[in-house]
């Protein structure tokens, strides 16, 4: 998509359709108003207008949410149109110029998006320019670097939800390993990869449990992306890569495992964190760490009751199988903290259900035990759009994670408090200088949309990728 910006009305303009925002019902000065007072044309809708070529999208409210996801109605209007120029002149709320034209393209590009490489009857839009008008002199900086800004993360977003959603067949360690070290092409990033036999040099025995099963060897991933002046902050974002999840022996009954190639989720998005700060410039040292593994089932599977002796000395009873996400976090978050030494440590992951049942399927679950960086990672990061929460460990819960014959268990039955208890299971794997300093994501609810919803297809959605863009942002 080329996007262009013009400080021309919209009138002199000459585009194969119009794209009009409309705040709220307001629709007394508008040259559809018969049609759209007709079609009781009100808060929150989208209705388009062939005879005139105009698409009109209503505003339910003032902020930047609003924008991105008036869009995706809009894209579900014209997508199927044989046009290929749209032109618009942009709403105007309290947000500045910059941000109102990024979350413009960020809700554009999000909303255009779609996975369908294996159709065979697949058909890719005509819509190939769309024009901004009226555009003042004064503002024409800001909106360019919105446009810039907002097309680079929605980029990410985009490259993270083809990872997610390639097929298990295609997508191995191996394959993201690849896709890492294609990345090396932006300026500022290098990417170091570890096999099997340095996992177990490196006494990283529970992530090599969890590989035990599979065909494809596990591999560690390390990326930095260095700024070219000085760095501002040192940020390591640590990201479960499950490229095909059964359960293991624990195995998931099969309308649970349908979708289980988004348990590579948290690394995907890790991945495009460093995409997008590399391609932002962004003024700090950021580091991804990815565990990349198959939770396989077979003869050499590793099986409850087995006890595990991870990197940190910490040792594991293993209960269930399918809690298999913290037990690679567990020997990937040790790794970090000795070999990275960061300023903040952040781990990315579908880690449990529970975080669904307790706050929903669109929301990302905060755990930590810096309530300030906790509440300070969530204002700035839904900036980006994306929904957060913060969980609060709880002292009651905390003795449901011990063994009886090993340090601690890494399942606990009965369901309750699930994502708190998966919490508190890392928490013993973070150091006492790294326990103010590092925050659990919990993407297991947005990660990947079975139906649907907002500007997010069926699919991967590249949940957290942008709330951590976001947040490194607003450290700027």
């Amino acid at each position: 998509m080329q996007y262009r910006l013009s400080n021309k009305t919209i009138s002199e303009l000459s585009c194969d359709y119009e794209l009009c925002f409309v705040e709220g019902d307001k629709i007394e000065n508008l040259e559809d108003k018969d049609v759209l007072e007709l079609c009781k044309f009100g808060e929150g809708d989208v209705m388009d207008v062939p005879t005139s070529r105009r698409v009109y999208a209503s505003l339910e409210d003032k902020d930047l949410e609003s924008i991105r996801l008036v869009l995706a109605k809009v894209v579900s209007e014209i997508k199927g149109y044989k046009i290929k120029s749209l032109k618009t002149k942009l709403p105007v709320n309290d947000a500045s110029i910059e941000d109102i034209y990024a979350a413009f393209v960020e809700g554009f590009e999000l909303s255009m998006y779609s996975f369908d490489k294996y159709k065979s009857d697949a058909e890719e839009s005509t819509l190939d320019e769309l024009v901004l008008c009226e555009v003042a002199d004064t503002d024409l900086e800001s909106a360019e670097k919105g446009l810039d800004r907002g097309l680079k993360i929605a980029n990410a977003t985009n490259y993270v939800r083809d990872i997610v959603n390639e097929i298990p067949q295609v997508y191995t360690p191996q394959k993201m390993a690849e896709d890492a070290r294609a990345l090396t092409e932006l300026e500022g990033v290098s990417c170091e990869t570890f096999g099997k036999e340095y996992l177990k040099e490196q006494n990283m025995n529970a992530f090599l449990a969890v590989n035990q099963a599979s065909p494809h060897d596990p591999v560690l991933v390390h990326m930095t992306y260095k700024p070219s002046g000085e760095s501002k902050g040192k940020y390591a974002f640590v990201g479960k890569g499950l490229t095909y999840d059964t359960g293991g022996l624990s195995l998931k009954p099969t309308q649970f495992m349908l979708t289980m190639k988004s348990d590579k989720g948290g690394a995907a998005a890790a991945l495009g964190v460093i995409k997008a700060a590399a391609e932002l410039k962004l003024p700090f040292e950021v580091h991804a760490v990815l565990g990349c593994t198959e939770n396989a089932i077979g003869g050499k599977a590793y099986k409850p009751d087995d006890i595990i002796r991870t990197r940190e000395g910490v040792t594991i009873e293993v209960t269930d199988t399918d809690a298999e996400g913290r037990l690679v976090l567990a020997d990937c978050l040790s790794w970090a903290q000795d070999m990275i030494k960061p300023d903040y440590l952040f781990d990315m992951a579908t880690l449990t259900g529970s975080i669904s049942v307790g706050i929903g399927i669109y929301t990302t679950g905060i755990i930590g035990n810096n309530m300030s960086l906790q509440h300070d990672f969530k204002i700035n990061g839904e900036r980006s759009g994306e929904l957060l929460s913060i969980m609060e460990f709880n002292k009651h819960l905390r003795p449901l994670i011990k063994s009886k014959i090993a340090d601690i268990k890494n399942s606990v039955s009965g369901g309750s408090g699930g994502a708190i208890t998966a919490g508190l299971f890392l928490d013993k794997f973070i150091k006492p200088e790294y326990k103010d300093k590092w925050l659990h994501l919990d993407i297991a609810g947005p990660a990947y949309a079975e139906s649907a919803w907002g500007y997010n297809h069926v699919g991967g959605t590249g949940a957290g990728v942008r709330f951590c863009v976001y947040y490194l942002l607003s450290k700027m």
